[in-house]
C-alpha cells in the first residue's frame, strides 16, 4: 500500500518508479517503510508503504531509528564545543573521571553482538595495554578510541525490562548506575587514534558525558537543544512508555527470543539501549521519516539553528579519520567511495548515517538532497536482514530522478 503526499501526482514517473521498487521489497526485507526526500529544502517525496500488524503504514508511523540516534547525541555535544564548554581534544576522563580510575587496561578481543561470543585479540596487539587518559572526545566522535565495538551491557544493567505498556521494575538511573562502572572498565581493542572501529560503547560514554556537562538527562538535553529548536514533534525516546504514542503508531521490530522473549514493539530494538532504560547515546530514538529529513536539512543548510558554528559543522560533515574505505567525520559517516549504501550517484561529499533496524539518512550537499528512509527491516529477524542492495538502488533512483 502507498500513501503519497497529495501535493504530488501519484502518476509521476518518480512515484511509479518508487512503487515498483517498493513492491519488490515489501514483505521480503521489511514489512513497512516510509520515505521523505527534501530537494533544496522542499519536500518532493513523502510516502509510506506496507503494513503495521495488519494496518496500513503511514507517513506518521514512528520507526526505531537505531544508530541514527548517534547523530542527535553528536549534535548536542558539538553545541557544547561551539559554546566553549568543552574541546574536541579534551580527554573523556576530564568529564567522566571513573573512565580512567583503573589505570592502564589490557587490549583484548571484542564480542560478537549476535552470538555473544568473545573474539581473539589481534596477534600484533597481544600483551599491549592502553592508558584510558589518552582517549579524547575526538576519538569517540571519529570511532578511533580503540574501545570495543560492542559488549553485552544489557546483561549487567538489570533485569529484563517489562513490556513498554507496563511500569518498569528498575528505573533508568538505577540501570545506568549499575552499568556505567562496568562500561568504564571494558578492555580496549586497539590503541587510540590508530584506526576506525565503529563503537557503540564510545557513543554510550559520549552520551553520559553530555549528561554530566549539562546536568540533565540525555533525553531532556536532546529535546531542549535539537528537537525543540527544529520543531521535531514526532521524534522521541520511549514513545509508548512515555504515553506519547500507542503501539499502533510505532513499527514493531524483531521477535527477541534471546532476551526479552517477546516481539519488540514500542520499545527500542537495541538490547543495550533497552537494558539501560531506553535512552542512550548510541540508540533509542523513534521518529517519522520527515522529522529525520528535517534534521538532515538543518545540518545541510542551517547548523546555526543547532547552536553549532560553521567551521565546526564543516568538520563534522567531512572526513576526519579514514581506515581503508571507511570515512568518518565528527559523528557522521562520510560516503564510501566503493559500494556505498548511498549508491553510486550521490557525491563523495555525502554525509549521514545508517541504523541496524533498516534506517538511513543521507545528505548530498552538491545536490542539496536529503533522503530519509525508515523501515523495520529486522522484523523478519536480524539474520535475514539484508538492506544494502535496496538502499543502493533507492538512492541511485532518487539521484537520477532529481
Amino acid at each position: 500500500m502507498i500513501f503519497s503526499d497529495p501535493a504530488h501526482s501519484p502518476a509521476s514517473p518518480l512515484t511509479l518508479a518508487l512503487n515498483t521498487l517498493m513492491a519488490r521489497h515489501v514483505d521480503i526485507i521489511f514489512p513497512s517503510c516510509a520515505l521523505a526526500v527534501l530537494h533544496r529544502g522542499q519536500p518532493v517525496v513523502h510516502s509510506a508503504w506496507g503494513e503495521i500488524q495488519g494496518q496500513a503504514a503511514s507517513t506518521e508511523t514512528l520507526f526505531d531509528i537505531a544508530s541514527i540516534s548517534k547523530l542527535f547525541t553528536t549534535t548536542v555535544f558539538l553545541d557544547l564545543v561551539s559554546s566553549g564548554r568543552v574541546r574536541l581534544d579534551d580527554p573523556l576522563c576530564a568529564v567522566l573521571p571513573e573512565f580512567a580510575r583503573s589505570g592502564p587496561r589490557p587490549i583484548e578481543g571484542g564480542q560478537d553482538p549476535h552470538t555473544l561470543q568473545r573474539q581473539p585479540v589481534a596477534p600484533e596487539l597481544a600483551g599491549q595495554t592502553v592508558d584510558p587518559r589518552r582517549v579524547t572526545f575526538r576519538h569517540l566522535l571519529t570511532h578511533t578510541s580503540g574501545l570495543p565495538a560492542w559488549r553485552d551491557v544489557f546483561a549487567i544493567a538489570g533485569p529484563v525490562p517489562f513490556p513498554p505498556q507496563a511500569l518498569q521494575a528498575l528505573e533508568r538511573d538505577a540501570r545506568w548506575a549499575q552499568a556505567l562502572p562496568v562500561i568504564c572498565n571494558y578492555p580496549f581493542m586497539d590503541q587510540p587514534g590508530q584506526r576506525v572501529v565503529y563503537s557503540d560503547i564510545g557513543l554510550m560514554l559520549l552520551g553520559q558525558a553530555v549528561q554530566v556537562m549539562c546536568g540533565q538527562p540525555l533525553d531532556q538535553v536532546i529535546y531542549a537543544q535539537v528537537l525543540g529548536p527544529l520543531g521535531l514533534q514526532h521524534t522521541m525516546f520511549n514513545p509508548v512508555q512515555s504515553g506519547r504514542a500507542t503501539l499502533a503508531q510505532t513499527a514493531p521490530t524483531e521477535m527477541d527470543l534471546r532476551w526479552r522473549q517477546r516481539r519488540v514493539w514500542g520499545e527500542v530494538h537495541d538490547e543495550n539501549a533497552c537494558g539501560l532504560g531506553g535512552v542512550a547515546g548510541h540508540a533509542g530514538l523513534f521518529a517519522t521519516a520527515m522529522d529525520v529529513a528535517r534534521f538532515g536539512h538543518a545540518w545541510l543548510a542551517e547548523p546555526e539553528r543547532l547552536g553549532i558554528d560553521a567551521e565546526l559543522a564543516a568538520q563534522a560533515k567531512t572526513a576526519q579519520a579514514v581506515t581503508d574505505d571507511v570515512r568518518r567525520g565528527l559523528g557522521f559517516v562520510i560516503k564510501s567511495r566503493y559500494n556505498a549504501s548511498a549508491g553510486d550517484r550521490f557525491s563523495e561529499d555525502t554525509f549521514g548515517h545508517t541504523g541496524f533496524t533498516g534506517t538511513t539518512l543521507w545528505v548530498d550537499p552538491q545536490r542539496e538532497l536529503v533522503v530519509s528512509c525508515l523501515s523495520n527491516g529486522v522484523y523478519l529477524g536480524r539474520a535475514a536482514h539484508a538492506p544494502h542492495a535496496f538502499r543502493r538502488e533507492l538512492h541511485d533512483l532518487l539521484a537520477q530522478s532529481l
